[in-house]
């Protein structure tokens, strides 16, 4: 099987840009330069210490000023016409570049300190600049449409980009974690309609995981392991493939929640053999498209990719994929209120076993 083509190339503002094409892509090797006049980068965001969790808050206020719904016709994420010169100059059909208006960067650590972000004594006022990275990734020139929409070689390609910038995104100095993920609906907050994802390359571990940590040092190394036999022998279970356990948890915190895991123990998408990507595109493709035949309109998600964080306990966390959305019914839509959102205490509306039951007739169509 041949391999897909890879090429690195620059805005005209020193941003890296990355074209991933499909397997057999006819697209040139050479793609056209960004004739942009180069914009001045904003300076790099600061990191504030929430003394009274232990949170870190990326204040970045350049993202204030971010696009916000543009028509097609003024859309930056579609290939650069003659009146619409976007961040993507030339055709593409996978492509990944830095965000102009990042959480988290453009500076990166000059050298690897494994204390930055960890304070032992939580001192209050302390701050940090936001080191890191955000990159786009945009899975289509075409500027309507979703990830569902595309076809599962898109998908691959799609994976083969997370891969690539996932390895690389790693091997920056500072970085503790590398998180792909999708926003897909007004509802959830996106800010441009073009079939888009993102990726954030934290200097520091997140909260989530933070507790995931907490919860394999109290249940067993193995936690994901007990946890994929324990959801196999349910009645929450939707794809069961070669490779690869899809299911609605079994204390989902959202309307419509479903996890993935790999039966092997991978840490991320690195880990994945091809044959497994290959797989993987197929089952994610599958439960994507589901989402979309539960109701006469397309469902509002966040596919979120958690893969492990850099640290000597991150070995113990497997590549798991968490697909949640907040809408309960046609027509309604569960919003995080007083007890969700000021106390983490989340309660749900439907039944897991619902859902799961809900979404395996939507896979069947």
């Amino acid at each position: 099987m041949s391999s897909r083509k890879v090429i690195l190339d620059h805005l005209s503002d020193g941003r890296d840009l990355y074209y991933f094409d499909d397997l057999g892509s006819s697209l040139p090797a050479a793609r056209k330069p960004d004739l942009r006049e180069p914009a001045p980068r904003p300076p790099v965001a600061q990191m504030r210490l929430d003394s009274l969790t232990g949170d870190w808050i990326s204040v970045a206020a350049a993202r204030q000023n971010r696009a916000f719904l543009p028509p097609a016709h003024q859309c930056p994420l579609c290939p650069t016409t003659e009146t619409n010169l976007s961040e993507l100059p030339d055709r593409f059909d996978v492509a990944v570049f830095e965000n102009k208006s990042p959480s988290f960067g453009p500076n990166i650590a000059e050298a690897d300190d494994p204390n930055y972000a960890v304070i032992p004594q939580l001192e209050l006022g302390s701050t940090r600049d936001s080191i890191g990275r955000c990159e786009v990734v945009v899975f289509s020139p075409e500027h309507e449409g979703s990830l569902a929409s595309q076809s599962t070689e898109r998908v691959r390609t799609i994976i083969d980009a997370w891969t690539h910038r996932t390895e690389h995104l790693q091997s920056l100095p500072g970085v503790r974690q590398v998180f792909p993920f999708e926003n897909r609906g007004q509802e959830i907050g996106v800010t441009l309609h073009h079939p888009h994802g993102q990726i954030y390359a934290y200097p520091y571990v997140t909260p989530r995981t933070t507790k995931l940590l907490d919860s394999i040092s109290r249940f067993g190394a193995d936690l994901f392991e007990q946890t994929l036999k324990f959801e196999k022998a349910s009645e929450r279970v939707l794809i069961a493939s070669e490779n690869f356990t899809a299911y609605v948890p079994f204390a989902a915190r959202w309307p419509l929640e479903v996890h993935l895991l790999p039966h092997r123990h991978v840490n991320d998408f690195v880990g994945l053999s091809d044959s497994e990507r290959d797989e993987l595109a197929v089952v994610y493709h599958r439960l994507l498209k589901a989402m979309d035949r539960l109701y006469e309109t397309p469902t509002p998600y966040i596919s979120a990719w958690h893969q492990a964080p850099l640290v000597a306990a991150g070995g113990n966390v497997r590549l798991q994929l968490q697909i949640t959305s907040p809408r309960r019914a046609a027509d309604k839509l569960k919003y995080l209120a007083g007890s969700e959102s000021a106390m983490g205490a989340f309660i749900a509306d439907l039944p897991p076993e619902t859902v799961a039951g809900m979404l395996r007739e939507a896979l069947e169509k």
